[in-house]
């Protein structure tokens, strides 16, 4: 296996990540893939290994990331759930520096600020809302960014608006400092995170992403 070419995914199997094996298998990488349950077979080939497992389990994560170059972490909950982004991402970090493996992209949401931001009015009042409405899931959504810029890695934190599973694949708009659209594909979230992966322009951001 081409260590140069072998991504580990965590969250593949859910809204924002369920393309992203398909598109990384498109552009030739090895793709490893933690999941709960084996799902129904959607890939065909040798390039993609499922480790069975829960994102929570050290040997789990170990195992997933053994051999690989890179890390794409889309892993969601439902917005009322414990929170679980933190500890998920601090075991990530931590693994990842025990293999040597410095590139990681992850995903949060648009309603996180960030100092620099410079959001319309519309958009700062949505991130106000969620913060009232999931106070808990927005402040360990902030100690995940905090993790990752401390932890020395080469990590990109995409903030997305609302995500569409069913779109057709559009044009990407991104922004540095505010949301330039309400909506995003699914598609479309995977080819991006797969463009990061050899890009370095956004190591160290956290860019905002819409169609």
């Amino acid at each position: 296996m081409d260590i140069k070419n072998t991504i580990a995914i965590i969250g593949g199997t859910g809204r924002a990540g369920k393309f992203l094996a398909k598109s990384a298998l498109e552009k030739g990488y090895h793709v490893r893939m933690l999941v709960r349950t084996p799902p129904k077979p959607l890939f065909d080939g040798q390039n993609i290994t499922l480790i069975q497992g829960d994102a929570r389990n050290r040997d789990n994560i170990l195992s997933l990331l053994r051999g690989c170059q890179a890390v794409i972490n889309t892993f969601g909950q439902p917005n009322k759930a414990v929170p679980l982004y933190s500890e998920i991402t601090a075991l990530v970090i931590q693994t990842m520096k025990e293999l040597e493996i410095k590139r990681y992209i992850g995903v949060t949401g648009g309603s996180l600020d960030i100092d620099g931001d410079k959001k319309s009015v519309l958009n700062k009042i949505g991130a106000m809302a969620f913060r009232i409405l999931y106070s808990e899931m927005m402040e360990d959504k902030r100690k995940e960014l905090h993790l990752l810029q401390t932890s020395k890695l080469d990590w990109t934190l995409i903030r997305l608006p609302f995500v569409k599973e069913n779109e057709k694949s559009k044009v990407i708009k991104e922004d540095a400092f505010d949301m330039p659209g309400l909506k995003i594909s699914s598609r479309d979230i995977a080819r991006f995170m797969i463009e990061q992966l050899h890009n370095p322009f956004y190591i160290g951001k956290t860019p905002f992403i819409s169609n």
